[in-house]
């Protein structure tokens, strides 16, 4: 209204007329100071769509506010955050799909070790593990990843052309080289790599516990489901990828950003490295 007003010179009565509103009421809005609140939301609009243009719009209200509290310094509740999201139309591009499997005769199974239990306060006692699928053109690609339950992170992983013994044995002894002191209860589904024979003297010769999810049990091995979620519907599911090396490289830039950058309220607000780092400091 004061545009129109300041633009074509109408008249503001007519313009209230035309609004349903008071003259009165008008000037009221005119005249009346801004408030200390309506003044930091109008600092905290740019800075959210700079971070949601920044990560391609994958952040939601929750990623957003632990971004924002961590890289501004700033002390900002959720409910804040997706009230003003809702006001700029933004809205994580983030999409889930369901994963399907395959059977296979095992070699070689084991119980149910981890049982669930998905607590952990040192690194290098509780690995997962999981192989997932990822299409190029129209080819598939398969990325085995290990997880460690304590920060979250992802300790190795391996992309590969075929989903064999190779892409998860490679996977694992990278793991081992740079954590060589470490015997972890290793936890997979019954996939038939980890039922084979070699794969079980992989672990036995690593003093590693070996732990399998019960059968159509995906929830045993939640955390690493949950990271395949994540990883797909902020990365995965918003690009096409034409070549093998394409969908490679946005893969290693992935999880360098997931260990490295990707805040988790889950970790205290931190990365999954940083976290690392404080349970480190925090058992000295």
């Amino acid at each position: 209204m004061r545009d129109l007003h300041a633009a074509k010179a109408y008249p503001i009565g007519q313009l209230c007329e035309i609004a349903g509103i008071q003259r009165s009421s008008y000037y009221k809005w005119l005249n009346r100071r801004e408030s200390d609140n309506e003044k930091f939301n109008k600092t905290l609009l740019p800075l959210i769509k700079n971070a949601y243009e920044e990560k391609n719009g994958i952040l939601g209200y929750r990623q957003m506010t632990i971004k924002l509290n961590r890289e501004h310094h700033l002390r900002v509740n959720y409910k804040r955050i997706y009230r003003l999201m809702s006001i700029l139309h933004l809205k994580s591009v983030c999409r889930r799909k369901r994963k399907s499997y395959v059977s296979s005769t095992p070699e070689i199974t084991a119980e149910n070790v981890l049982n669930r239990d998905f607590k952990s306060d040192e690194f290098g006692t509780k690995w997962l593990t999981d192989v997932t699928e990822m299409k190029y053109g129209h080819n598939k690609a398969y990325l085995s990843a290990i997880l460690d339950l304590s920060d979250k992170s992802i300790v190795s992983f391996v992309v590969g052309h075929s989903n064999n013994n190779e892409l998860v044995f490679r996977t694992f002894d990278i793991a081992r080289q740079i954590y060589p002191g470490v015997k972890p209860i290793f936890h997979s589904d019954r996939g038939f790599q980890y039922t084979s024979k070699s794969f079980k003297k992989k672990l036995d010769d690593a003093g590693m516990t070996q732990s399998m999810s019960r059968v159509s049990r995906c929830i045993d091995n939640g955390p690493m489901e949950s990271f395949w979620g994540m990883m797909k519907s902020e990365m995965y599911y918003l690009n096409k990828f034409n070549t093998y090396e394409e969908l490679e490289a946005a893969i290693i830039e992935y999880v360098e950003y997931y260990n490295n950058h990707r805040y988790q309220k889950r970790l205290n607000c931190m990365t999954p490295l940083e976290y690392r780092q404080y349970l480190l400091h925090s058992a000295a």
